[in-house]
């Protein structure tokens, strides 16, 4: 299936004594599908993937896939410090019958040099044989994936493409104009979408669309097209709320604007907890100023 367009990085709805939600998660991700979400990732950053479990991540991995039924592509969240707990669980994941493929980002705390990135990442695709996406987020990970790295990578056969969370325009650049044709440059950051776009990009891993899919992948279905004029008025309509869902730690943002707006309940799970009140008062007053939330 083509990889292309608006993607959701999922949140992972908790219930109130910390387990998962799966009702909540097929509901979630009904909603995506309807409203036009092109591609969906489980278990990413936005999805606390760091805190769920194993046997948990599977879980949620066959959910999405399972309620998503070859609507559109589901990519796993695949990331771990260590190059072979990485590898065993992409394996695992491997075995997931209708996953499209594996989104893994830099190993963090580790903070390996570029040789050492190169290695994990190529370990990591050469152990399977579904489609990788690598995920540059230095913010989260303390090392940069850099174009040069990204190159090397692009010349082993299942790795198709990046998502660009380093919020570097000049770096996106400079991969978007070298990469081979057909490797596919994401942005993985909302408020970067339409510049990246008007590079070249083939898209947007976005957390804004847990809470809004059918106006993100109205905006970059929009510009894909060439129709700047509606890809810039949504963009100026939610770019406040892009910005506002990284106010505190994400996800805890997004979560609590979907509790807001009736999606699921704002449970988290430790080390994150949900936003303060003053957040939330703005998010709540934002959101009802976007007509999100009855006020």
């Amino acid at each position: 299936m083509e990889l292309s367009g608006c993607g959701t990085a999922l949140v992972t709805p908790f219930r109130a004594d910390g387990g998962l939600d799966e009702p909540a998660m097929i509901r979630l991700v009904n909603r995506q599908i309807e409203s036009g979400i092109n591609f969906l990732i489980p278990c990413g950053t936005t999805g606390e993937a760091s805190t769920l479990s194993e046997a948990e991540m599977l879980r949620v991995v066959e959910t999405v896939v399972s309620t998503a039924a070859g609507r559109v592509p589901v990519f796993a969240g695949c990331t771990h410090n260590a190059t072979s707990e990485a590898v065993a669980r992409a394996k695992k994941l491997a075995k997931v019958a209708g996953l499209n493929g594996l989104l893994t980002a830099n190993p963090y705390y580790n903070r390996p040099g570029q040789e050492g990135q190169y290695q994990h990442f190529r370990a990591i695709a050469e152990s399977v044989e579904l489609p990788v996406l690598l995920y540059n987020i230095p913010s989260r990970t303390g090392v940069n994936l850099e174009p040069a790295t990204v190159l090397r990578l692009a010349e082993i056969p299942n790795i198709v493409g990046v998502k660009e969370s380093s919020g570097n325009l000049g770096q996106i650049t400079e991969l978007i104009t070298q990469a081979p044709r057909g490797f596919k440059i994401f942005s993985g950051d909302d408020g970067l979408t339409l510049p990246v776009l008007a590079l070249g990009g083939a898209g947007l891993v976005s957390v804004a669309s847990n809470a809004i899919p059918a106006q993100m992948a109205k905006m970059v279905r929009a510009a894909m097209d060439g129709d700047w004029p509606t890809a810039r008025e949504i963009n100026r309509k939610f770019f406040r709320l892009m910005q506002a869902h990284f106010s505190e730690p994400s996800p805890a943002p997004v979560k609590a604007v979907l509790a807001l707006m009736g999606y699921g309940e704002d449970h988290l799970r430790l080390p994150m907890v949900s936003v303060s009140a003053a957040t939330r008062r703005k998010l709540e007053l934002m959101a009802g100023e976007l007509g999100l939330v009855a006020r």
